[in-house]
This record gives C-alpha cells, structure tokens and sequence, in this order.
C-alpha cells in the first residue's frame, strides 16, 4: 500500500525551507535550530515506530473490514469515498478533543503541544503513540464498510492537509475562515492564552468546532507552548515526560481506583490559568550551545532524516527482523543526539556508543566491503568530531531567557 507521508517527506523540508528563506525577508526569526530539530526529532520517532507495528496496525483495520464490515458497496462505488471523507474529519474532531480532556490520552498528544514555537517543523512534532490511540477511533469506518486504501488514503489527505496550518507567515483568508482549519485557526489551537486554550480541534474543516462550541477566533498574539513549559530538546524525552509525571503523580495514592482516575482526569484538573501578566513576561526555553555542537547535531539529524526516508520506502522489502536493527539505532540517535541539544554530559558517551553500534551494525548486515569500510570510516570521522567538540567546548549549556513570546 502507497505511504504517502515517505513520498511527501521531501516537500515537508522543502517548504520549510521555504518558509525559513520568506521569515528572513520579512525580517521575522520563526525557527530556533535546537527547537526544530527536537520537532524533526518527535516525527522520526513516530515513522520509524510506524515501520515497525505499522502492518499490524492496519492489520486490524482490514480484519474488521473482511470479517465485520455491516455494509459491501459494490467496486467502483464513490460512497465509501465519502464516508471516509466525512467520518476521518469528524473522528479527528472527536479524538482531538478527547486527547485534550483525558490524560492518558494527552500524554501522547501533548508532544505536538510542547514546541513553543510555531512553524511548519511543528506540524512533524508527533507523538510515537498517536497512532495507536487514533486506531479504535477509526474501527467504524471499517464496520461501515470503508476499504482498507480508501482508509488510508484519507487519512493521509487528513494529515497532509494539516501541515501547511502550521506557519505564522499566513494571515487570514476571508471566506475560507469559515469553513476551513487555517493557519490563524490553528495558531490558536497551538496557544496558551486562556481564552484559546482547548479550542479549534478540527482537521481539514473547522465547521465541528463551530457546531459543538470549540470555536475561537485569533484576535489576540498568540503564546505557543504548554500551560507548563516544556523545557527540553531532547525529543526521546518528549516523548515519555507526561507518562513519567502521570505514573509518579498515581503511585504515592493508595486505592488503585485513585490511581486510575490520575490516567482518565482531564490534564489541567487543579492547574491554574495563565494570567495576562505570566504570558507577558514568559520566555521561551533556550539552551546556549556552541555553534560546532549545533553543526553536529545538524549534521547528524540530516542523516536520520535519510534514513528513515530510506526505512520508510524500503520498509516492504526487508523482515522485521532486518528493519528492526537499524530502526532501534535511529530510535537510540533521537536519545543520544537530543541530549547533546540539552547540553547534557552522559549524552557524549550515549552518542560515541550509538557510532558505535552503527559501526557494528552495519558490519552485521553489509553485504559490500566498499559499503562497510565507508560507513566504519564516517563513524569513525564522526566520533573523532564529537571528541574535539566535547573537549574544546565542553558540554552543559547555560540557559537563556530569550525573546518574550508575546507577539512572536
């Protein structure tokens, strides 16, 4: 089955590109280095999951589809084109809400929150577990007799739609505020202000907000981020946090009914809103990095962004068991690479060892001697960097309160 998100990856970083290129002609900065590779990061996560339990996640749908469905429309038939259409809006509007309202479930979400700035990179901020959480949401359509391509091709259209929203480089568009999610719907979405908070959860339309009174209009600057700062760009760490504070926040409580009710509250309960005067004089989390260790961690995210390029188109013509070696040390460059962005000292050795395992890996599966000496030889060259940098610069970077958000 044809994956769309591998085919569209190369626009995704052409746009933002372009984006980056007009931002710097208006005079804007809409993009922190540290900050859009964390949101790289997140998206890498969730695809190279996706090649891992992708197939059996659809498996599910297409077993529900052959032994369940309630309805068989004949081949050719445009009806099921139109449920799909129709119902993957409606039930993005229905899961995105519930995502905001009960915790387990924002504890995946809340990785496509926690970015404070607001660029296209952010639209590729996901939460490696989106996909499963999505998954029951969508089993009706197949009992209602969507096929399976059908299925997956509208879900993409959904996803795809959604990334260009992601951008302060576009005001309003007349008319279309209407009956579209656009850029200036979305921005609230992403925003903490009081007023925009839990508001605009639809997809491609914004007429489910409306109907069910989660409309907002953008009227005043936008603040991006969460109500509790994420202070981080480690993108392995974005993706646990909220799990680990949820677990930690349930353990101390003595009935297991207590427990349970930690993962099913809403994610505010007992947090206070922000007052006017907090999101004046809010900043956004920064880290100071000399600019060889941002080289290297640009460098090193450019790499994994081939790669899983690479996984995603390969992915139907090896095992699990060939993609599953190479995927773990994508997974494991997310931990190591995004430490150094942190300024983290353990995440030097995390990464020298991760060089090292791509070193070994690739002399497990290389079929190629010439393959296999330039891959150890780029380790090598790499490891050797990462020694200069770690030792002339050192690591454990101060941090900067840069910019107030107000306005940005």
């Amino acid at each position: 089955m044809q994956n769309y998100i591998a085919l569209a990856i190369p626009f995704f970083l052409l746009f933002i590109g372009v984006e980056i290129l007009v931002a710097r002609a208006q005079g804007r900065k809409v993009y922190r280095l540290q900050d859009a590779l964390a949101d790289l990061g997140c998206g890498i996560g969730q695809q190279v999951v996706l090649v891992l339990v992708g197939a059996a996640l659809l498996a599910t749908y297409v077993a529900i589809y052959r032994h369940a469905r309630l309805v068989t429309f004949r081949p050719g038939s445009f009806v099921p084109w139109i449920i799909a259409f129709v119902g993957v809006d409606l039930i993005y509007y229905i899961w995105h809400r519930l995502s905001h309202e009960v915790n387990f479930l924002w504890a995946a979400h809340v990785v496509h929150h926690q970015s404070e700035d607001y660029n296209l990179a952010v639209a590729l901020r996901q939460s490696i577990l989106t996909s499963f959480t999505t998954l029951p949401f969508h089993l009706p359509l197949a009992a209602l007799g969507v096929p399976p391509t059908v299925y997956v091709t509208m879900e993409a259209l959904s996803t795809l739609y959604q990334f260009w929203i992601h951008t302060q480089l576009v005001g309003k568009l007349g008319f279309l505020e209407r009956l579209l999610n656009t850029p200036s719907h979305h921005r609230v979405h992403h925003a903490v202000n009081p007023r925009y908070l839990d508001r605009n959860y639809g997809a491609i339309f914004i007429v489910w907000d409306r109907l069910f009174g989660t409309f907002a209009e953008e009227r005043e600057p936008p603040v991006f981020g969460t109500v509790k700062p994420f202070q981080s760009f480690n993108p392995g760490l974005a993706q646990v946090a909220a799990w680990v504070e949820m677990v930690a926040k349930a353990r101390p409580l003595a009935r297991w009914r207590d427990r349970l009710r930690v993962f099913i509250a809403p994610p505010a309960s007992g947090a206070e809103p922000l007052s006017p005067l907090d999101l004046e004089r809010r900043a956004k989390w920064s880290l100071d990095l000399s600019p060889s260790l941002k080289a290297y961690a640009l460098v090193q995210f450019a790499a994994l962004v081939a790669a899983t390029f690479l996984l995603l188109l390969g992915q139907d013509a090896f095992s699990l068991a060939e993609l599953a070696i190479p995927s773990l040390l994508v997974l494991w460059a997310l931990v190591s690479v995004g430490a150094l962005l942190d300024g983290r000292r353990w995440g030097s050795a995390l990464e020298f060892a991760r060089l090292g395992g791509v070193a070994l890996g690739t002399a497990w599966a290389a079929r190629n001697v010439a393959w296999l000496v330039a891959t150890i030889g780029v380790c090598a060259g790499m490891a050797v960097w990462l020694a200069i940098v770690s030792s002339r610069f050192g690591l454990g970077g101060s941090h900067s309160e840069v910019e107030p958000r107000m306005g940005t």
